[in-house]
């Protein structure tokens, strides 16, 4: 199966309502469409994940956070263009999302992945899952693939079988992860606040 087919199955799965396993730039997730609460709680329970904590998604630009903030603050366009590393930012006014990936506060944590060669000059998982929300039109869903407290999976060969087959549809290991390890997560206010929630 070449990535064109992956590209057009995990969409497929997308948009009937389907979980997807994934690469994205940082490690394997779990994902969907983040705007059809049905399947955003299918991965809670995937995850046995409490629904109190918020989900991270994935938006392939700034125009498609646009979309589902209220108001991008200035300092998150910068952010954006100048960071050299996977990073989520939470932003405050969430909307046209799923109830559930919604913080407490009104707020989403969103990252456009970052895209990165690897030592060989090869493209990883940050492009697909860019290219995947774009077909989509919506932001994915991105949470890791494990159960809600134990260890997150560094590689494919990581991921448990329950989590395998949990799923509507896995993307083939062929298409690797990015850098196995947790985004930097920064929150936002609309006046100028920054805290870091994850260096």
């Amino acid at each position: 199966m070449d990535n064109k087919e992956i590209l057009n199955q995990a969409l497929k799965t997308l948009k009937e309502g389907g979980v997807i396993l994934y690469p994205t730039d940082t490690v394997w997730g779990i994902g969907c469409d983040a705007t059809d609460s049905k399947a955003v709680a299918r991965i809670f329970g995937i995850k046995r994940r409490s629904e109190a904590k918020s989900l991270i998604l994935l938006a392939s630009d700034l125009d498609m956070v646009a979309l589902h903030v209220k108001e991008i603050p200035s300092i998150a366009i910068d952010l954006v263009e100048v960071n050299d590393a996977p990073m989520t930012i939470i932003y405050p006014g969430a909307q046209h999302l799923a109830p559930e990936v919604v913080a407490e506060d009104g707020s989403v944590g969103i990252r456009i992945p970052y895209v990165a060669e690897d030592d060989k000059g090869n493209l990883k998982g940050a492009d697909f899952c860019r290219e995947l929300a774009r077909r989509l039109r919506r932001p994915l869903v991105s949470t890791s693939a494990n159960i809600s407290g134990e260890s997150t999976p560094e590689s494919w060969n990581d991921i448990s079988e329950e989590i395998k087959s949990a799923v509507d549809y896995c993307v083939p290991r062929k298409l690797e992860s990015g850098t196995g390890r947790a985004s930097q997560i920064i929150k936002l206010g609309l006046r100028g606040e920054v805290e870091i929630i994850r260096p």
